[in-house]
């Protein structure tokens, strides 16, 4: 008996030296053996090829709707301006407040990121997490609903915003913090897939909001958007669910899903968190503005219909579909660093060189090349936040089981802190950039440059150039902080790698 606890130790001590050297192979090793100190090995198997396919398509349609509503908030936007300052409306005071209504979506978009900080935990120590997704879906379809029936702004900011932004917080999470433990060798492409949702989303959103803007007015189509994404999140909570061996799912870690969670106070220590975490406020900060501006900047500066607006929307999510799919799989091979950072970088230089003081046509450039470059690191911020901080830190649930002891505080997840700074950048960015706008009216800002008032549409491009040169700096700040990041992820583990 002596000598098979010591095989048993020696082989325990093999298999950690080799995930410790070979960080690629961390979750596959852990999907055969785990050893709790406490008990007897456990066994843990792999998940199967059905289930890792379920989990893709209901990411992806979650992703649909939470991130395709999110890109389209700027044709609510050009709406929101011409609706409540018409007839139809009893909201008064918000013509040409850019900043002000940009809000309302800056808020939603921002509590999605930002709920993070509870979620993780609450994933944690929650055992029914299909309730928790089916509840979030229903909150965020509930502010849409709503927010319909809105008659003044701060309703706005009570439904479309908060109620919103809290329930895709709760209806994201889950999925995208459980799915990740599921892959390994293919975690870039199965992640890259599901944030592909996203791009064929803001695709679809756009062509649909606005096609039930023009056809039922801007309160049916909330109403139809909500009643569509409940009907959607029904089949997605299914699917959710603890892989076994990991965090709650383990049973030698059921007596912990009560702990209290914490940040790792090592992790605050590494100048790679830092500096990851101030390139994750930038680059969501910066990120947002395109997506926000895109339809005004079509109307005001460009004398195009909102139509034609919404299609730019709808061309610029899927190319960035595509382009997710795409970054996901050159990441796989060239490094998941080194594909974020690529795409970082140059979607500050498409901002500057294509976005200011665009034309047409130069700016069609933009729509099609930023959608490319973006997708980059919203698809590989979740796979490279697990090589450089290790999958035992990717999220507050705890690893495989043995590798935490009931009693002791778990950690609050890298993902988690992350997400929420992106939260408040998502939620500095526009209203910053609506700010720096001002006010304007748009429809009649392309009439007023005439041969009485040359000067009307001049003075809107010279805002909208700034706003250029805001976003482009924060996107290229972004970078240069992610890129740093590489550097010091690879003087901490000792030695340089081209590939990371």
């Amino acid at each position: 008996m002596d000598q098979i606890v010591n095989d048993n130790h020696q082989m325990r001590n093999l298999a950690t030296n080799a995930l410790d050297s070979t960080p690629g192979l961390r979750m596959t090793t852990m999907d055969l053996v785990n050893q709790n100190d406490d008990g007897p090995e456990q066994i843990i198997a792999p998940p199967t090829r059905i289930y890792q396919t379920m989990l893709v398509l209901a990411g992806s349609m979650m992703i649909f709707h939470i991130i395709g509503l999110n890109q389209v908030f700027g044709i609510f936007q050009v709406e929101l301006m011409e609706f409540y300052t018409s007839s139809q409306s009893n909201i008064k005071g918000v013509q040409g407040q850019d900043a002000l209504v940009s809000l309302v979506g800056s808020i939603g978009t921002g509590l999605t990121w930002s709920g993070s900080i509870i979620m993780n935990p609450l994933i944690a120590r929650i055992d029914n997490i299909k309730l928790v997704t089916l509840t979030g879906a229903f909150i965020m379809s509930f502010g849409l609903v709503l927010a319909s029936f809105a008659t003044h702004i701060w309703h706005l900011y009570l439904t479309q915003a908060l109620l919103y932004g809290l329930g895709s917080s709760m209806y994201y999470f889950p999925l995208m913090t459980l799915a990740p433990t599921y892959f390994d060798r293919h975690r870039g492409f199965a992640m890259g897939m599901i944030l592909a949702g996203s791009g064929v989303g803001g695709l679809v959103m756009a062509l649909v909001l606005q096609f039930l803007l023009d056809h039922y007015g801007i309160q049916w189509a909330l109403r139809i958007l909500g009643i569509w994404n409940l009907a959607v999140a029904i089949p997605v909570s299914m699917v959710v669910r603890h892989r076994p061996g990991f965090g709650f799912g383990s049973q030698a870690l059921r007596g912990t899903n009560r702990a209290r969670a914490t940040i790792n106070k090592a992790l605050l220590k590494r100048g790679t968190f830092w500096y990851q975490s101030i390139g994750a406020f930038l680059q969501a900060a910066g990120n947002v503005v395109p997506l926000y501006y895109m339809t005004s900047y079509t109307v005001s500066v460009l004398s195009l219909s909102r139509s034609e607006g919404s299609l730019f929307v709808s061309i610029n999510s899927g190319v960035n579909s595509l382009s997710r799919i795409a970054m996901g799989l050159l990441a796989d091979y060239i490094g998941r660093q080194n594909t974020l950072i690529g795409g970082a970088m140059l979607s500050a230089v498409s901002v500057f060189a294509l976005w200011y003081n665009a034309q047409e046509a130069r700016f069609i450039g933009f729509v099609v090349l930023y959608g490319i470059y973006a997708g980059g690191y919203n698809a590989l911020l979740p796979t490279t936040i697990t090589e450089i901080y290790g999958v035992e830190n990717y999220a507050s649930i705890p690893g495989p089981a043995g590798m935490t002891r009931p009693g002791l505080v778990k950690t609050l997840g890298i993902n988690g802190v992350l997400y929420f700074i992106r939260g408040l950048g998502s939620i500095f960015g526009a209203p910053m950039a609506g700010l720096i706008l001002g006010s304007h009216s748009r429809s009649s800002a392309a009439s007023s440059s005439t041969k009485s008032n040359p000067l009307g549409l001049g003075l809107v491009q010279k805002r909208y150039n700034e706003v250029v040169i805001f976003d482009g700096m924060l996107l290229l700040a972004g970078a240069v902080c992610v890129g740093y990041v590489r550097w010091l992820d690879a003087r901490d583990k000792g030695a340089w790698r081209w590939k990371a």
